[in-house]
C-alpha cells in the first residue's frame, strides 16, 4: 500500500480523532473560563446544533464517499492541477496548497455574505443566539454541499499533495471549533496570536447583529486575508460582553435554535434581507 492509499484509508479516523479531541478541550475550557454568559439553554442548543452536524455528516458521506481526500488522490494519479505541473519541493508544495485553500475558503465566506441566495443558507450559521464551540459546525446542509463542491473544484485546479488536503481539513475543523469557542484569552496573548491565527475574540465580532461588524473578520484559520483586503475589525463597538450575537429579526429560539427551524430558515423571509450590501450603518469614525 502506498502513502496515498494509506491516507485515503485512514482519513476519517484521523479527522474524527482531532474533532472529538479538540471538541472536548474546547467544551471543558468553556466551562472553566467562559467569555460571555449564555442566553439560551445550552442543552437545547447543543442537541440541535450537533443534530445538524450529524445530518450533514451523513449526507456528505452518502453523496461524496471519498470526500476531498479522494479527489486529491485522483488529481495526483492523473497529474491534474497547477502544482502537478511544477516540481516544487514537497514542503513548499504542502505549505502553498494549505495557504491557497485557506484563501479560497475566505473568498467563499465573503461570497456567501454577498450573494442573496447564498446568504439565505449561511444565515443558519449566524442565527445562533449564542456563540460557542458548537456554533463552529452549525451550517445548513445545502451550504455544506456547496462548500464541498467548491473544495473539489479547488483541489482539481490546484493539484495539492494529498497530505496537504488532510492537514487543511484537520486545521479548518480545529480552528473553527477554537475560534467559535466561548473562551477567554489574556488580552496580550490574543493580540499576538491573532497575527498568526484567527482567535475567538477576532471571529466573534463577525457574529454580531450589527451589519458592519458581521461583514468583517471572515477568516476561519489564517487571519491575514482580512488585513490584506480591508475587512479586519479589531473589536466590537459594544465590547465582547455587551455585543448581541445573531441576526436582527431572527430572535425566536424555537425558529433559530431548534432543528426544524434551522433547516427551514433559508426559505423564510424576503430575498433582499441579506447582510453585505446593506450600508445604513454609521461609520466607525462617527461612533
Amino acid at each position: 500500500m502506498n502513502w496515498n492509499d494509506w491516507i485515503l484509508g485512514n482519513e476519517l479516523p484521523i479527522r474524527l480523532s482531532f474533532f472529538f479531541g479538540i471538541f472536548a478541550v474546547m467544551a471543558i475550557w468553556e466551562i472553566v473560563s467562559p467569555r460571555r454568559a449564555l442566553t439560551v439553554s445550552k442543552g437545547i442548543r447543543w442537541a440541535n446544533n450537533l443534530g445538524l452536524v450529524f445530518i450533514n455528516s451523513f449526507v456528505l458521506r452518502l453523496l461524496f464517499p471519498a470526500a476531498a481526500v479522494g479527489v486529491a488522490v485522483t488529481a495526483d494519479q492523473q497529474g491534474w492541477g497547477l502544482l502537478n505541473l511544477y516540481n516544487l519541493p514537497f514542503p513548499v508544495a504542502v505549505i502553498m496548497a494549505v495557504v491557497v485553500m485557506d484563501f479560497v475558503i475566505w473568498l467563499q465566506h465573503v461570497m456567501v455574505h454577498a450573494i442573496p441566495v447564498l446568504w439565505r443558507l449561511h444565515r443558519v450559521h449566524h442565527a445562533d443566539l449564542d456563540y460557542d464551540v458548537t456554533t463552529g459546525a452549525r451550517f445548513h446542509t445545502l451550504e455544506i454541499i456547496l462548500s464541498m463542491l467548491i473544495k473539489f473544484a479547488t483541489i482539481l485546479l490546484l493539484g495539492p499533495p494529498v497530505v496537504a488536503v488532510v492537514i487543511f481539513e484537520v486545521m479548518l475543523n480545529a480552528t473553527a471549533m477554537f475560534n467559535h469557542g466561548n473562551v477567554k484569552l489574556p488580552a496580550g496573548l490574543d493580540r499576538v496570536l491573532r497575527w498568526f491565527l484567527v482567535t475567538p475574540d477576532m471571529h466573534r465580532v463577525h457574529h454580531s447583529v450589527e451589519d458592519d461588524e458581521a461583514n468583517s473578520n471572515f477568516g476561519f484559520s489564517l487571519p491575514w486575508w482580512d488585513r490584506l483586503f480591508g475587512t479586519y475589525r479589531d473589536q466590537p463597538r459594544d465590547g465582547h460582553e455587551g455585543m448581541t450575537i445573531g441576526i436582527h429579526h431572527y430572535r425566536n429560539p424555537k425558529k433559530v435554535n431548534q432543528l426544524p427551524g434551522m433547516l427551514a430558515l433559508p426559505f423564510i423571509g424576503k430575498i433582499s434581507g441579506y447582510a453585505i450590501n446593506r450600508r445604513e450603518w454609521t461609520s466607525n469614525d462617527e461612533k
